[in-house]
């Protein structure tokens, strides 16, 4: 009884957390560029109370033997990088990313990160950042005097500038793919970074090794869905409320136990 108490505890343990990470999709789900979250179970040691197998007596053997589990543990949670829908903004700063890759964000302390969130900006000096203000790599500037920017398919930035009619080539964007994207390690404002379980990034410019191409004027949603997350909860909560009444039967019975007389 006291087993059972530890067993329905882990499970209990688990279903919060698998709480969290719903909680934590719906409250980004019309967050730009963002990927949904799954937590991974996994089960706990068995213990052999009667190894399946052994010989009972001469010449027979126990045909399933008794295997108790102590249990489930959080193993892993995984981003899920399945694309989100499109939508259609019309300003010119906003890219889509038809594909695999990911744009590439030099932070402050000069590395790069990586990010689906297309939804660019210019800073005081001209250049193509981030919310943040994170300059998009390879950097690009914005001449001052530009009046239209146009961002092909394959990542070239052209715009037109005052007193011409002729659009002038400035620079082009460059993505990144990884083997495993579900390796990188999340740090929050929709970036992430490779570790040694992604790979290091392959990079390109759109079009090129399956990287995917981009769109202008359209930003990536979220890609979590509503009713999912909500099913989810509802299949956690009711896992949870189970796990809780093994601790309750369990309890009970240690009291009726308790209260034995001879």
């Amino acid at each position: 009884m006291i087993r059972s108490l530890f067993i329905a505890a882990t499970g209990m343990q688990a279903q919060k957390l698998n709480i969290d990470v719903v909680a934590n999709n719906l409250a980004n789900a019309n967050t730009v560029g963002y990927k949904k979250s799954r937590a991974d179970f996994q089960e706990l040691i068995y213990q052999d109370l009667r190894t399946p197998g052994a010989l009972s007596t001469e010449g027979s053997e126990i045909p399933s033997g008794i295997q108790l589990g102590l249990g489930v543990r959080p193993v892993a949670i995984q981003k899920v990088f399945q694309q989100g829908d499109f939508i259609h903004t019309g300003n010119p700063l906003d890219l889509v990313i038809e594909g695999d890759g990911f744009f590439q964000i030099l932070m402050p302390d000069g590395t790069i990160a990586y990010t689906r969130g297309g939804s660019f900006k210019l800073d005081s000096e001209g250049r193509i950042v981030n919310s943040d203000g994170y300059a998009l790599e390879p950097e690009i500037a914005i001449p001052p005097d530009t009046l239209s920017i146009t961002i092909g398919s394959d990542g070239i930035i052209s715009v037109v500038e005052a007193g011409s009619t002729e659009p002038t080539e400035i620079g082009q964007i460059e993505l990144a793919r990884f083997i495993n994207p579900a390796g990188l390690k999340a740090i929050g404002r929709g970036l992430f970074i490779p570790t040694a379980s992604s790979g290091d990034p392959i990079t390109d410019i759109p079009g090129n090794e399956g990287i995917g191409t981009i769109s202008q004027g359209f930003i990536e949603l979220s890609n979590v869905n509503i009713v999912e997350e909500m099913i989810n909860m509802i299949i956690s909560q009711r896992a949870y409320e189970m796990n809780s009444k093994a601790v309750q039967a369990s309890d009970e019975m240690m009291q009726t136990a308790n209260n034995m007389k001879r």
